[in-house]
């Protein structure tokens, strides 16, 4: 029973120090206890990643405790008749407020490819090159030599370069195929150094690591694997809030119609209680993270599930909905693969000639997918998430329901999509655009339907969930949405409302 609470917060990448673990331990149900303290945790504005027995006291201290528990209670708030409060006059919103609002990423012009091989190998070596220049800062690689070099070697090694291929031998042994420019190496993880045979089960294809080890024969067998790597960043201020969504699904018989109208109501302030009013107030931006609509043709039989079957008319009523939201509220729309937008990524923002109407709303501004967005200093990496299906497919404890634990990964691995050729178009470009240069405040996702929040050394990690019910594909899968659950971040703290 012990063994299983350091457990749970041992799978919530939490460690606790020996006075918490007792002072845990002899709660009455210790592990409902556990689980709760762990969901306040990971909810919380700090970045907790050791429990100290001070920390523990904090969210033993009952006014605390209902300060962060009310994201969790925000869903019978919202919901409640008696909470709900007439009309407040739009005179109480803040009027003429300036954006600093900067694009600091934006591929929608800057995509090129012929399509020809030679495109093929400049994209990798874009890809190789940006990642190499981040690996080759780590300490852990000081003094690293290329591929060939390492072949006249049998002492310790360090070296660079792209998984080429992945196998796991006869005794369950791993081998990872590494290339770079001047030649390959197979990398052996021994099965019997448990920890870093883990981190081995976490490599995919066509991503880029940095290996430590020792040369015996042809093999090279590895000590350390190392990812470029997400350094801690500090918080910064924040006296506003953002609110983030994705996977609306405009057009769908499956939209929540009447949850986004309570979500627009909220925002507008005519929903919601107090404390609801005080968030609703302080919303300057709102960003949305692709699949605006369902589109058309993105599945066989989709026109059955269809309540608008024209791509114009989702778009249109798109606009009708997001007019109807105050204008002092800046409206960031990216594309997803339902949008109308190629679906090799980076996918260029929505096209104008499919969305006339909403490009006419004068407070929406429109980005490629992935891109990145300043909100008066707060760096927002927008990503609609196509490329969990692969991660959670190649990566054993990955799914759809955590994609957080995909999101973190992705960012250690410093890039969107690792993995070429399977479920994720990706286009050949001359240049990589879904690598992570710089460490974002936020990043933002969607796509699986399932809402996910964690910080990851200071990065806030949203995944929006959707205001779609349940389809008959995710049906057939198993897959249980969260619906119209709308994260939001308040001057700096996760709050998720509940409009379903």
């Amino acid at each position: 029973m012990s063994d299983d609470i350091i457990l749970k917060f041992s799978n919530a990448n939490i460690l606790i120090n020996d006075k918490a673990y007792e002072r845990i331990k002899n709660q009455e149900n210790s592990h409902e206890f556990t689980e709760s303290l762990i969901d306040e945790l990971l909810y919380s504005k700090e970045d907790v990643f050791i429990l100290t027995e001070e920390i523990l006291n904090q969210y033993l201290n009952k006014d605390n405790l209902e300060d962060i528990k009310l994201d969790q209670s925000t869903s019978k708030d919202l919901t409640s008749s008696t909470d709900v409060i007439l009309k407040v006059p739009q005179s109480k919103f803040p009027t003429g407020r300036p954006f600093d609002f900067h694009v600091i990423q934006d591929t929608s012009k800057k995509s090129y490819t012929s399509g020809e091989l030679k495109d093929f190998t400049t994209y990798f070596k874009s890809r190789y090159q940006k990642l190499y220049e981040l690996l080759d800062r780590r300490g852990e690689l000081k003094d690293h030599r290329s591929i060939s070099d390492i072949k006249k070697t049998d002492d310790v090694v360090k070296v660079i370069g792209i998984v080429n291929d992945i196998k796991n031998t006869k005794n369950n042994h791993k081998f990872i195929e590494l290339e770079d420019e001047t030649g390959s190496t197979t990398i052996l993880v021994h099965n019997e150094n448990h920890q870093l045979f883990e981190k081995a089960e976490k490599i995919v294809k066509d991503e880029i690591i940095g290996v430590v080890g020792s040369k015996k024969g042809t093999f090279v067998i590895a000590s350390e694997l190392v990812h470029p790597g997400v350094p801690r960043i500090d918080e910064k201020p924040m006296d506003f809030s953002t609110v983030f969504i994705s996977d609306v699904h405009i057009g769908s018989s499956t939209f929540l119609g009447d949850a986004f109208n309570r979500f627009i109501n909220w925002i507008n302030g005519d929903f919601g209680d107090t404390k609801h009013q005080e968030i609703a107030q302080n919303v300057k931006y709102l960003v949305i993270a692709g699949d605006l609509v369902d589109g058309i043709g993105i599945y066989p039989h989709q026109e059955k599930e269809l309540t608008i079957k024209d791509i114009y008319g989702q778009y249109d009523e798109a606009a009708r909905l997001l007019g109807e939201i105050r204008t002092d509220i800046k409206i960031i729309i990216s594309p997803g693969n339902h949008d109308a937008a190629r679906l090799a990524e980076p996918q260029p923002a929505i096209s104008q000639n499919y969305a006339k109407s909403l490009y006419e709303l004068k407070n929406a501004e429109f980005v490629s997918n992935p891109g990145i967005v300043s909100l008066d200093g707060i760096n927002v990496l927008i990503y609609h998430g196509r490329s969990f299906d692969d991660m959670a497919m190649s990566v054993k404890g990955f799914s759809h329901q955590q994609s957080d634990l995909i999101m973190k990964e992705l960012l250690e691995k410093r890039h969107l999509a690792p993995i070429y050729g399977e479920r994720t178009p990706l286009a050949s470009e001359y240049e990589d655009h879904l690598v992570i240069k710089d460490v974002p405040d936020v990043f933002h996702t969607g796509h699986v339907h399932i809402n996910a929040y964690k910080r990851h050394k200071g990065v806030h990690m949203i995944n929006s969930g959707t205001f779609q019910s349940q389809t008959e594909f995710q049906k057939i899968y198993n897959i249980m949405p969260t619906c119209a659950e709308v994260p939001v971040i308040h001057k700096g703290q996760f709050k998720l409302l509940n409009f379903a």
